[in-house]
């Protein structure tokens, strides 16, 4: 009854709206039909593979029965290392559920190997196949059903299908939350308030323009460094990645190290500002706000920092202030931010003309602005299991409530995103990768890399599948001054985000700058722990001497209110 009360709601919720069923969502039938073409065109490869796929499920079945006489064979397929679908004791235990496992690994893992050895076909229409095969794959796996989960279908019995029950009133309550629209809870939404429990550092607005909130952060040692540091974070999210707790935050591990820091806060668009382009974000965003902070600590450079798209838009903006003959920004650095998209990851998957075409028809429904669930769907789908399956099992199979997680809190916290603004982005970086090119203009200016002389420092994580490190590297060859390049452990967040008190993962340092990533790494040197350090000696040593610590509240500008300021209170 409770699935069925909200099922109808959705119905009722989505009677009003555009049809959005369509036969292709993923715009991956030419790409799939062209690949498959291939394999029926090569007969000879197409039978070897199901030999080998007949060869795979023989020593299942020998393995099953050995198992079943009392032997201990070894699986004939094992999950990946990471892979936490199989966790539970029962899928290896039960020779069932053993079996059950073991065949959907080797057949997902054949079908997946089978799309990615075709040849003769266009990289990225392969590419999107590969994607879409392992989207399929992920989506079918027995652990996603009740009746094929023994985790599940245990919980179902032991609580007398409370369970299940639990279950559903979790999914009427995120069909809900969603406005009819599936958006699956990822964590204890209630448990965090911006201000109180997260962003928490203090500090003072010191600016504000359509666009962002400019934050300064007050001291914590006597003395700091007379160049101040200004952040850019992504507009796509909120600032406080950087600020989540006392412990992990950046913000406040900064201050402790003498820095003065300021952080822009971008504003959450709502449809008056559909038309904001790419080059008002440049202007009233990083020229707006290396102003401020300079008129505020009366300096006439400051130290900068882009982070993921945040930094695309400061290296752009490096750019048009080197074309201009101006230089208010002494240093830049680069948090997994990209300059050259030709091998950008999988969200250039999500870039082509058809996807551009839904997407701006999304906007137009929208008033002229992308919804932030939108950009939080896309972002999930690049890592489907840990962000879409792992709770679809635990919160509607398992009836189990998401444990309250900060960071998956931040992740959900998702801004709108401005029409103009946003295809000109995944049109002219994604689609034409025009800034490496040296084909971008802002202004009426055509940008050339090559012409920012500015020390730069860029950090990528090894495992980051948003900015991949290979990505990040081929950008870091693109500025005409000094770049010193690092690679982080770990992902696009925990990379970036990894205080060094908690002594994680690892970081690699060269100071020579070869053609590519690979010669990068085979000279370079592991360091155990985070990164921080590093990049906070090098900081110095373009910061100026030490002055008296700067109070937000005694500067040239008036506080307008005290961090974490209104603009990142602003929900989707």
């Amino acid at each position: 009854m409770t699935a069925q009360g909200a099922i109808a709601e959705m119905a009722l919720k989505n009677a009003e709206r555009p049809a959005a069923l369509t036969p292709d969502p993923f715009h991956v039938a030419p790409a799939l039909t062209e690949v498959m073409g291939r394999l029926a065109a090569q007969p000879d490869k197409l039978m070897r593979a199901q030999a080998d796929l007949y060869s795979r499920y023989l020593d299942l079945w020998q393995t099953a029965a050995r198992r079943m006489s009392g032997e201990a064979p070894q699986p004939a397929a094992s999950p990946a290392r990471g892979d936490k679908r199989f966790a539970s004791p029962d899928w290896s235990d039960n020779p069932i559920f053993d079996v059950i496992k073991q065949s959907y690994l080797i057949t997902s893992g054949w079908l997946n190997e089978l799309v990615a050895g075709v040849e003769g076909v266009e990289p990225m229409t392969k590419r999107r196949v590969e994607f879409f095969t392992k989207m399929l794959t992920d989506a079918l796996s027995p652990s996603n059903f009740l009746m094929s989960n023994p985790e599940a279908l245990k919980a179902l019995a032991d609580s007398g299908g409370e369970s299940l029950v639990k279950g559903m009133e979790n999914f009427a309550a995120d069909l809900e939350r969603g406005g009819g629209q599936l958006a699956i809870a990822q964590t204890d939404y209630q448990m965090f308030r911006i201000g109180e429990n997260v962003a928490t550092a203090p500090g003072k607005v010191v600016f504000r323009n359509e666009l962002i909130e400019l934050i300064q952060y007050s001291p914590t040692t006597d003395q700091v460094c007379e160049i101040p540091l200004v952040i850019f974070p992504p507009w796509i999210n909120k600032f406080y990645i950087l600020d989540l707790r006392p412990e992990n935050s950046m913000i406040r591990w900064l201050a402790a190290q003498g820095f003065t820091v300021f952080v822009a806060s971008w504003v959450n668009p709502d449809p008056r500002l559909a038309e904001k382009t790419f080059e008002d974000y440049m202007r009233d965003g990083i020229y707006a706000g290396v102003a401020a902070a300079m008129d505020q600590c009366g300096v006439k450079q400051v130290n900068t920092v882009g982070y993921c798209i945040g930094g695309t838009l400061l290296s752009a903006t490096l750019a048009h202030m080197a074309a201009k003959g101006v230089a208010p920004i002494g240093s830049a650095t680069f948090f997994a931010a990209q300059q050259d998209f030709s091998e950008a990851g999988d969200l250039l998957l999500f870039t082509s003309e058809d996807w551009l075409a839904d997407l701006e028809k999304k906007m137009d429904e929208g008033g002229g602005v992308l919804s932030g669930q939108t950009m939080a769907d896309t972002f999930n789908a690049l890592r489907a299991n840990d962000l879409i399956w792992s709770f679809f099992v635990n919160n509607y199979l398992l009836g189990k409530e998401p444990k309250p997680f900060d960071l998956l809190f931040w992740n959900s916290d998702q801004t709108r995103m401005p029409r103009t603004l946003h295809l000109f982005y995944l049109r002219k970086f994604y689609g034409e990768n025009a800034l490496a090119s040296g084909e971008l203009e802002l202004d009426g200016v055509k940008l050339d890399l090559k012409s920012v002389k500015t020390p730069i420092y860029v950090q990528s994580s090894k495992e980051d599948h948003i900015a991949p490190a290979r990505s990040v590297y081929k950008g870091a060859q693109l500025f005409g001054g000094p770049v010193t390049f690092t690679l982080a452990g770990s992902g696009h967040i925990a990379g970036v985000i990894n205080a060094p008190a908690a002594n994680k993962y690892q970081h690699w340092t060269n100071e020579a700058l070869p053609p590519t990533l690979e010669a990068w790494q085979a000279g370079a040197t592991e360091h155990a722990g985070s990164w921080w350090p590093h990049w906070a000696a090098w900081l110095k040593q373009r910061s100026g001497d030490l002055v008296p610590a700067r109070d937000p509240s005694g500067g040239r500008l008036a506080p307008l209110g005290d961090a974490p300021g209104e603009y990142v209170k602003v929900k989707s």
